[in-house]
């Protein structure tokens, strides 16, 4: 019913439609007027003839000839009748047959499959909408991104610029609203004075376009917007962006990080309130092929492993987990903490004796970020990239990166690691199997532009994995929930939980809530100080707030248990 009624209301209130119903009303008209003319004809000529039929049978007759239907019970013997039925035949092939079927789509049909399609992407939000997130784009980052709003109670929009690209997002079950991202009218109709956070990641001309002509509306807004060229930030940040990010160079960087190496440490890939959260591979460390309670880790640093990662599933730890080459722990602690860990663990085994150059296989913004890192780190790499444009100094091998020729140049046979940057998931698995199988002890860290294909890389051998669309939610989605939720690793959450009454006045060891949820408590608030790995004898109090770690699914159990 209500979109019966907004179908209604656009055929009557458009101006184009208006003018096309004006159009079909005179159309019809004018037949009307034309078998009126036939039925007085078509009577006087029968009188010539000496017949007499009544009015309803000139009508009937008309319509009959000038829709083809054919003749046998009334007909004319006449020459004059024959030329006049030749006439009526022909323009009601032409009228009937032809303009009227063509009339009736053009300004009938169509105007309310329109309305249909209008209905159905609405142009604005109701007034009462607020706390809601404005998208500006739909792509990798927008999906992940909503997925986690959807999570967090969190109303969304996604603007499409043309009513075919909303009926799309439409029909997939996003939210959507057609507009312009450059009318203000847009934006004051998606209530942007009321939005939680207004999300731009166009390109940069687009970009700043938006921030703008939101700032001429709402001067509180947050507006997180993406920038692809570095001279393009500050203009952003003048056009009213509140969050400037570069999230291809932020992959590059981070893939770059998880070479062997590359920062002899723990890499810190987050952060809560002084609680440090840190990845360290284990591949070619002290800690490979022990548990972790043969480790000492925590006796010897202070830091606690609250999970670890292997080809991309995360595992709860226990004492006798085993730590392979590929697992990649994930560690919490002070910063003090972590330094020690640095200082004991992070000696790699091997490690550039030979001065053999990392390899990253693309050359576009991920690769050059890459790149970028590990010349400030003064470790030596190649990279290997097809298009002769995008080679920058003798540290660029023009080449394919599937060509064994090319790789050999490269220095395949001698690399520690490989970076796979481009922007081609089904490249980047296709070069994961083709580098696992010319080197089975080297490390791969590979690029992955949709969530849906980390799984695939880490199957074709890929040690390390890195989504720009979770990067980029969960940096966005971090925003909104300052120090309340901490996102990473591809749906790893960190979060603050109460104390529930049925745990107060019980040690941790007690209250099982890594073994009922899977969840691990790796801080404990208490009168506005921070007690970052607390032992297993720490007492939960009433006033106490716990920071936990632990996957969306567990996260979700611990809802459900201690709601």
């Amino acid at each position: 019913m209500k979109f019966i009624t907004s179908q209604i209301l656009y055929l009557t209130q458009s101006r184009t439609t208006k003018r096309n119903f004006k159009l079909l009303f005179k159309f019809l008209l004018a037949l009307t007027m034309l078998v009126v003319i036939y039925s007085v004809v078509f009577h006087f000529i029968m009188l010539l003839e000496e017949k007499e039929f009544s009015w309803i049978t000139g009508f009937y007759w008309t319509l009959t000839v000038m829709s083809t239907l054919g003749f046998g019970d009334i007909t004319f013997a006449s020459d004059l009748g024959k030329a006049f039925s030749l006439l009526v035949l022909m323009s009601g092939i032409l009228f009937l047959l032809v303009m009227l079927p063509f009339t009736f789509i053009q300004f009938f049909y169509a105007p309310w499959l329109e309305a249909q399609s209008r209905a159905r992407t609405p142009r604005e939000l109701p007034e009462s909408t607020t706390g809601h997130v404005i998208l500006t784009s739909f792509d990798p980052i927008t999906i992940n991104l909503v997925e986690k709003l959807k999570k967090y109670d969190y109303e969304y929009a996604v603007i499409a610029p043309d009513l075919h690209r909303a009926l799309e997002l439409y029909e997939l079950n996003y939210k959507v609203v057609v507009g312009d991202l450059g009318d203000p009218e847009t934006y004051k109709r998606l209530r942007i004075q009321s939005a939680a956070m207004l999300v731009a990641n166009n390109d940069d001309m687009t970009n700043t376009n938006i921030s703008f002509t939101v700032r001429e509306i709402s001067e509180k807004v947050p507006i997180v917007t993406n920038a692809d060229a570095d001279d393009s930030i500050d203009i952003l940040q003048l056009a009213g962006s509140t969050y400037v990010f570069q999230f291809m160079k932020m992959l590059g960087e981070s893939l770059a990080r998880r070479t062997l190496g590359m920062s002899m440490g723990a890499n810190v890939i987050g952060r809560f309130d002084k609680l440090i959260i840190a990845e360290a591979s284990a591949m070619r460390t002290p800690l490979e092929g022990k548990t972790l309670i043969q480790s000492d880790l925590r006796e010897k640093t202070g830091v606690t492993v609250v999970g670890l990662w292997e080809r991309g599933r995360f595992k709860i730890p226990q004492p006798q987990t085993r730590i392979d080459s590929t697992t990649v722990l994930v560690l919490a602690g002070s910063a003090e903490q972590l330094k020690k860990y640095d200082e004991v663990f992070s000696i790699y085994r091997d490690y550039h004796t030979t001065g053999a150059p990392v390899l990253i296989l693309g050359g576009g913004r991920v690769g050059r970020a890459a790149a970028q890192i590990l010349e400030e780190r003064q470790i030596v790499y190649k990279v290997v990239e097809k298009n002769p444009k995008l080679i920058q100094n003798n540290n660029y091998i023009q080449g394919d990166a599937a060509d064994l020729d090319t790789l050999n140049r490269a220095g395949i046979r001698e690399a520690p690691s490989v970076i796979i940057t481009t922007h081609d998931d089904s490249m980047n698995i296709y070069l994961t199997i083709y580098c696992r199988q010319l080197r089975s002890d080297i490390q791969i860290v590979s690029r992955a532009n949709l969530d849906g294909n980390i799984s695939k890389l880490h199957r074709a051998g890929a040690d390390h994995v890195m989504s720009q669309a979770s990067m980029g939610a969960n940096t966005i989605i971090n925003l909104l929930k300052p120090n309340k939720v901490l996102m990473f690793a591809e749906g790893l959450n960190i979060f603050r939980a109460s104390v529930h009454s049925s745990l107060m006045g019980r040690t941790l060891a007690e209250s099982d809530i890594r073994k009922e949820t899977g969840c691990s408590v790796i801080a404990i608030g208490r009168e506005n100080k921070l007690n970052i790995n607390p032992g297993p004898s720490t007492l939960l109090g009433e006033r106490d707030e716990m920071v936990l770690i632990g996957t969306s699914d567990a996260e979700q159990r611990l809802m459900d248990i201690y709601q």
